[in-house]
């Protein structure tokens, strides 16, 4: 009951008192506590209910405010807000209702106003006492929006103790700004007081009048004229003082200031009697304006009268003739009733003479009035008047001409403390990227200390993530918060999620003018000074431009500890850590270094050291970082010796030779010193406070933690890193080729995107020419007018470099390729399908290659799409740089297929299929890519692979033959023996055929940047269980399909990792950080067992057996089995298979039926592959499996009561035993080696499974030539 007293006490709102309530009821309604309800920061009910039970709390309060407000008004107000669902709409719908302009009550106070009379009241006491009727602030602002009334009544209010004065001339013509002594202040300006203009007159005199100002003699509006220039004609509210009235019948009406409308009534003459002399003037046509409170006389009907007007400092004048003997300074026009005056046309500041300085400024060419100053004062032209120059004369031509931008002031303010003001600002694209892919950079400045923190980035979309990153690493460290972030328009900043986080985080964000980076000066000076510096470091010591981020990491790092005159020469480290830093460990970007390699990372009679080039500093370790350019490996040591007057790089481009000084003081200097070296892991970053570019050896997804730099010295004894691995040891001694010594440190050559790119190389307008010629010889289009009503298709040039297997060029080619992407279907094309070989396929033919000891022989097909021949017209525009001169305006009329078109793989698959066919080849059923000719027990094999041929077999002359053929036929290029093929290496062994894709593997380590991570063992922990819905989302998921995908092409000749891939395949729709944890570890056993492939022996029993399993509800979150089978043919793995079920099994016999029934399929397809081959399969292919009751299942129909659910197709594998086309075996467990597809194992079963399944190291090989 309390609080309903003290509400009681509170006047209920009416319509008279609304100011009152309102403030009675916010000190009320804050005394308490309520009013954070009301208008504070809690108007917003909480959308669910939480353990402190903040829903329920905010319902209280809002019901004790509503209360409180729906009891304090009067009845009648209670119907505005009976709708309202919160105290803010009810206290929201009273501010607007009240808030409204009452032009009633305005009229009302506006006629006290003019009523009230001063006297001898102060002026507190004029407004507050002698106004009747108080108005509130918005009437007051409102009254103030007319300013008529306030205009006539502060022309009488005097300032008591004051001594300036607004001053009337005794014209009544004009205001001007006087003190009491009568001197005119500096600055003031001349106003003319227009009657129906008093709002511009109100904001004119504005800050003047607001200390109020009074006149000796008030303006008497009843008797007094009012001179006005813009008004049209003479008029008059009194009728009183017209004479011969008579009705206005005109269409005009009076416009006044504020856009009201007043009509004219009546018009007439009158006789004006100035107060100050006796001359009486008639005035003619004057109009009676019923509500106008003022006389006006038009200056326009004066002048059109014969009369002229004189407007004086003191005083207006009427004259009816006027001689002038004076030069105007200005001169303008009348147009109808008013007077204009022109800037364009207006000469200003005219001497007395007839050649002005404006006038010479035209003639000299608009020569700056600055040097026309000059010219006159020295006398420096002939013929060049003395004028009086003023160098702040505007000249519309010169803005037209020659406007540019204003300079820029410095700004003035300056940081208190750290992290109050960062700038930020992206640099790139860099056209060459880093070691590790990054093409962008962005630098975060603290104004304070100007201390640089930089971020190298793949795209500039990674810049929020690169903000979060520093945010939590600097306020870490430093102990502040960031205040303000100022960077430009960029949209990397403006991005709504961006902004969001700001917001959450309290930060304010101030961007510049739109084309203004000036306004971002300290981010844009500090990129330059970065990028000026990365520059000198590596053209000093020719280092490739693949180092570029390396570089600014290191600028970064040395100039944050360089003295700055702006600081008063203490460096930003300095400024931001209060430590001295220390430069007695600093070396010379790019020079020559040797890292020591510890005894038990080398053999007795390896090399002692690394030869490498430093590349920077280490925040995290007291060591030196170095780089080998040849392997791209990365080391943080302390033992490293610099050759710092050397340079890798020569301008010769040649190797620098070991320098046995420096080799003298290494030995010396390792046997000081027990030094212990390993990579740097890729399970941190290195972001220095500097940086935090992701070097190859580390991972790309995941950010490190920022450590304050230590300057208490250079690198230590006790912290150091250089690689940890895993290293094999092989009895060769590997010696790099010198022809290549320099091919993986040379500037490195990069792919043009564009024509205009590749015609600036001669190598690319080479390769271009030798593909229109290779168009032109094979008469692939003719040139012809273009046809009306046809729209060709464009093309375009693609550049490929073609690389050797140790990574050097071998050319340079250039593909003139259509946009069919503009083709319409039943138009330009019809059917689009083109076989292809199965890589099952290859690996079979592999294997019977090696089995039997046939050569492989490999043949490239140029231009192969231009072979075959189109069925359509199809009409395509000239290609870029080689238009006919004689016809540019013509087009390619194709008459043969060509790259890019829909239907040319299939027209030319249906060339070689028939050049074959007609050459006694038949197509295999079992797989269209497969052509074989038998003659007299012996077999020719092709194998087609788009415009790829391996062809084998045991009739050499068939083959000799066919060869020519195809040369005669095609374009053939002949590579000779099979080496590599789609990705895949081919290598001959003395046991057999090696199969492998190491260079794929090392390819795809280090564009994942993991090619110096931690090695492992198996590719998935043992007995793990992958979940869908566990851990956090990943920020890009679009890197981890990219490397699931990547993965999923590597399991062509790695059977051990399929298992493991599959599983990580699942969740490729939404990954989980548990899951992207899983394939960094598939990609860390990758990087342990790179050089692993299959082994196909020669001589062996060339026989097919398969293996199947399943592991029963491996799936965790569908609960169905995964099913696993393999096929060997004689000792190598030739198909395989990992793939969860899709159905869910009841038991682990139907389980393992299911899997049975799978390999059944696959093997009826190899038989037949197989027999085609002429390669007849006349036995049971034996299939092993684990589960009894599966064998039994297969073998007996008694089973089939207890089997009706399983679905019929799988009892294909029962009519396959029937029929004794396989033969299922029983196994034990521990030799099934299917088991590698179904569950993830332990280290020593996993490696007697991958050998079992021909999975070998390519040194066990035994590869020819390499022994």
């Amino acid at each position: 009951m309390g609080d309903l007293q003290v509400v009681g006490g509170i006047k209920k709102l009416n319509n008279k008192n609304y100011n009152t309530w309102a403030t009675c009821m916010e000190s009320y309604l804050q005394g308490q506590d309520l009013w954070e309800v009301v208008g504070g920061g809690e108007v917003t009910q909480p959308a669910t209910e939480d353990a402190n039970g903040i829903l329920r709390k905010w319902k209280i309060k809002a019901g004790k405010a509503m209360f409180a407000l729906k009891t304090t008004i009067e009845e009648e107000m209670l119907e505005h807000i009976r709708d309202a669902k919160t105290p803010k709409e009810a206290w929201d719908t009273f501010v607007t209702l009240f808030s409204k302009r009452n032009d009633t009550k305005l009229q009302l106070l506006e006629n006290e106003l003019l009523s009230m009379a001063q006297r001898d009241m102060a002026v507190a006491q004029y407004f507050h006492k002698g106004w009747p009727t108080q108005p509130s602030l918005v009437e007051f602002e409102n009254l103030l929006a007319g300013q008529e009334a306030m205009a006539k009544q502060m022309g009488g209010v005097s300032l008591k103790g004051e001594e300036e004065a607004l001053y009337t001339s005794k014209s009544r013509g004009t205001f001007q700004r006087y003190t009491g002594n009568g001197s005119k202040k500096d600055g003031d300006k001349e106003n003319s007081e227009d009657g129906w203009d008093a709002e511009a007159l109100f904001a004119t005199e504005e800050e003047e009048l607001a200390l109020t100002v009074t006149t000796p003699e008030r303006i008497d509006y009843k008797n007094d004229w009012i001179v006005d220039s813009g008004c049209s004609n003479h008029m008059t509210g009194d009728k009183q003082k017209l004479q011969n009235l008579s009705e206005y019948n005109g269409g005009r009406v009076v416009v006044t200031a504020d856009n009201s409308r007043l009509p004219i009534t009546h018009i007439g003459k009158t006789i004006v009697t100035p107060r100050y002399n006796t001359n009486q003037v008639q005035l003619q046509d004057v109009y009676h304006v019923p509500g106008m409170k003022k006389n006006l006389l038009s200056v326009a009907q004066l002048t059109s009268s014969g009369h002229y007007v004189l407007f004086g400092p003191q005083d207006v004048k009427v004259y009816r003739d006027v001689k002038i003997t004076e030069t105007p300074t200005m001169e303008g026009r009348r147009l109808e009733s008013i007077y204009v005056m022109s800037a364009e046309s207006a000469y200003v500041d005219r001497t007395r003479k007839n050649e002005t300085s404006d006038l010479w400024h035209m003639r000299l060419g608009h020569v700056s009035y600055s040097k026309l100053s000059v010219m006159v004062k020295k006398s420096m032209l002939k013929g060049l008047p003395q004028l009086d120059v003023r160098t702040d004369t505007v000249c519309a031509g010169c803005q037209y001409g020659k406007a540019h931008q204003l300079p820029y002031d410095e700004s003035k303010f300056k940081a208190k403390e750290p992290l109050e003001l960062v700038h930020s600002d992206v640099f790139g694209p860099v056209k060459q990227q880093s070691i590790s892919g990054m093409r962008y950079m962005v630098t975060f400045i603290d104004d304070f200390s100007r201390y640089v923190w930089v971020f190298f980035m793949k795209e500039k979309s990674d810049t929020f993530s690169k903000f979060k990153e520093f945010r939590d690493s600097a306020e870490g460290e430093v102990g502040k918060k960031i205040c303000c972030l100022r960077t430009d328009n960029g949209g990397e900043y403006r991005s709504n999620e961006f902004s969001q986080y700001l917001r959450e985080c309290r930060i304010r964000h101030q961007y510049t003018c739109a084309n203004t980076p000036q306004q971002n000066g300290v981010a844009e000076r500090k990129n330059r000074h970065l990028a000026e510096i990365c520059r000198s470091m590596l053209h000093a010591k020719n280092v490739s431009g693949r180092f570029w981020a390396e570089a600014m990491r290191t600028a970064a790092f040395v100039i944050n500890r360089l003295p700055q005159p702006r600081l008063g020469f203490v460096s930003p480290f300095e400024k931001l850590w209060n430590i001295k830093p220390t430069v007695s460990y600093f070396r010379v970007f790019g020079c020559v270094c040797y890292v020591f390699v510890p005894d038990h990372l080398r053999s007795k009679f390896d090399k002692k050291a690394v030869r490498c080039i430093f590349v920077g500093y280490d925040s995290h370790r007291k060591g030196w970082k170095c780089c080998d350019p040849i392997s791209g490996r990365c080391y943080t040591s302390r033992n490293v010796v610099f050759d710092e007057a050397s340079s890798w790089w020569s301008l010769e481009k040649e190797v620098l030779p070991d320098s046995r000084e420096f080799g003298d003081k290494l030995q010396q200097k390792m046997g000081e010193h027990d030094v212990q070296l390993q990579t740097s892991s890729d399970e941190s970053e290195d972001p220095n406070g500097d940086d935090v570019e992701q070097r190859v050896t580390q991972n790309p997804w995941q950010t490190g933690v920022y450590q304050q730099p230590n300057e208490e010295g250079g690198p230590s004894e006790t912290e150091e890193s250089i690689p940890q691995s895993q290293l094999r040891r092989s009895t060769r001694i590997r010696r790099p080729n010198p022809k290549y010594a320099n091919a993986a440190i040379i500037e490195e050559a990069t792919e043009p995107e564009t024509f205009e790119e590749a015609s600036k190389s001669s190598e690319w307008m080479t390769a271009m020419k030798e593909e229109i010629d290779a168009l032109q010889q094979n008469q692939t289009w003719d040139i012809v007018p273009k046809i009306k009503d046809v729209k060709p298709i464009s093309c375009k040039w693609v550049y490929k470099i073609k690389r050797r297997p140790d990574g050097s060029i071998e050319r340079y080619k250039a593909r003139l390729v259509a946009r069919g992407f503009s083709q319409q279907y039943g138009l330009d094309y019809d059917e689009t399908f083109s076989p292809v070989a199965k890589l099952t396929t290859v690996r079979v033919l592999l294997a019977l290659a090696a089995n039997k000891d046939w050569n492989l022989w490999q043949m490239d097909v140029k231009n192969a799409f231009l072979h075959g021949e189109l069925d359509r017209e199809i009409y395509m525009t000239q290609p870029m740089g080689f238009q006919s001169q004689d016809h540019p305006e013509y087009v390619c009329k194709l008459r043969k297929a060509l790259y890019g078109l829909k239907q040319a793989p299939r027209a030319w698959y249906g060339k070689i299929a028939e050049f074959l066919t007609k050459s006694g080849y038949s197509v295999t059923p079992a797989d269209s890519s497969l052509f074989v000719k038998a003659n007299e027990g012996k077999l020719a094999i092709v194998l087609v692979y788009v415009d790829d041929l391996i062809i084998t077999g045991d009739d050499e002359a068939e083959i000799l033959q066919t060869k020519e053929n195809l040369s005669v036929r095609f374009q053939m290029k002949e590579l000779g023996q099979l080496k590599h093929f789609l990705g895949l290496e081919v290598d001959r062994t003395h046991e057999g055929i090696f199969l492998c894709q190491q260079k794929y593997a090392k390819d795809l380590l280090k564009r994942f940047g993991m090619l110096e991570c931690k090695s492992t063992s198996t590719p998935m922990e043992p007995n793990i269980k992958m979940c869908a819905h566990e851990g956090k989302d990943l920020e890009d998921a679009t890197m981890y399909r990219q490397l699931v995908g990547s993965l999923i092409y590597l399991t062509l000749t790695r059977p051990d990792i399929s298992y493991a891939v599959g599983v990580m395949s699942r969740y490729m729709q939404n990954p989980k950080k548990p899951h992207l944890e899983a394939v960094r570890r598939i990609l860390r056993y990758v990087k342990n067992t790179i050089d692993y492939g299959l082994l196909y022996k020669k001589g062996e029993d060339c026989k097919l057996v398969g293996y199947c399993d399943a592991d029963y509800a491996g799936d965790h979150d569908t609960r169905r089995s995964t099913t696993g089978y393999v096929f060997k043919l004689g000792s190598g793995t030739i198909s395989w298979c990992s793939k969860r079920q899709p159905t869910v099994s009841l038991s682990t016999t139907e389980a393992e039926y299911r899997a049975a029934a799978m390999a059944a399929q696959e093997s009826t397809w190899l038989i037949q592959l197989m027999n085609n081959l002429h390669q007849p399969v006349d036995y049971a292919i034996p299939l092993y499996c684990d589960n009894q009751s599966a064998i039994r299942l297969a073998e007996n129909p008694v089973f089939h009561a207890r089997t009706k659910h399983v679905e019929v197709h799988y009892h294909f594998v029962r009519e396959k035993v029937l029929q004794e086309e396989i033969e299922m075996r029983q196994i034990k467990t521990d030799e099934q080696i299917a088991d590698l597809f179904t569950k993830s194992l332990s280290v020593g079963k996993f490696e007697h499974f991958r050998r079992q399944h021909g999975v070998i190291e390519r040194m066990e090989a035994n590869i020819e030539g390499e022994c």
